[in-house]
């Protein structure tokens, strides 16, 4: 089974619960990081990592401007904030222009993930409201990692997984308890 060194996550519209319902599947000691954007209001607290935190599957925190990412860990992006992923594995953080009407942006963070991580990243579509994500995707692809949308069916919002698959470049269309068990299965606890 291929090695996986990161994950990357974009929710907006009903992914609080999406988000609560993969990592709650996914085994004691899952060790391959998650990063998340999760679209939220720019005057949000730190609530969501806090609720993710309490499930106690993964240790769940905002991620920090330089901060090295590890494994066992989910890191979200801070509201108002682009997360970007550099060649040395450590978050940066900008507030630079909105991309796709979001800041942060999906697009930009599986952009910069793509380029770092290459065939060694996972790229997953949730639940959400736009098309924030679909040229992340591509990239993802571009470079030879692996992608999954969530089945739009079971998604509170469909608009954003449709515009993933849309792409032509999604592998795998799963309810979130398959995208946690694919996700268990690699995991080498």
């Amino acid at each position: 089974m291929k090695a996986y060194d990161a994950i990357v996550i974009g929710s907006s519209a009903g992914g609080m619960y999406a988000l609560k319902n993969l990592i709650q599947g996914l085994k004691p000691g899952f060790r391959i990081p998650l990063i998340i954007v999760q679209h939220l209001s720019p005057h949000s607290d730190n609530y969501l990592a806090h609720f993710l935190d309490q499930l106690g599957i993964l240790r769940v925190k905002e991620a920090d401007e330089r901060e090295s990412i590890k494994p066992g860990h989910a890191y979200i992006a801070p509201p108002n904030f682009h997360l970007l992923i550099e060649n040395d594995h450590t978050f940066s953080l900008t507030v630079e222009e909105k991309v796709n009407y979001a800041r942060p942006s999906i697009d930009v963070l599986f952009e910069t993930a793509a380029g770092v991580f290459r065939d060694r990243l996972i790229g997953i579509i949730l639940t959400g409201a736009n098309h924030d994500g679909a040229n992340g995707i591509k990239s993802i692809r571009s470079f030879g990692g692996f992608t999954i949308a969530q089945n739009p069916a079971t998604a509170e919002s469909d608009i954003m997984p449709k515009a993933a698959i849309a792409t032509g470049k999604i592998d795998k269309i799963w309810d979130i308890n398959e995208i946690s068990g694919f996700l268990n299965s690699l995991s080498n606890t």
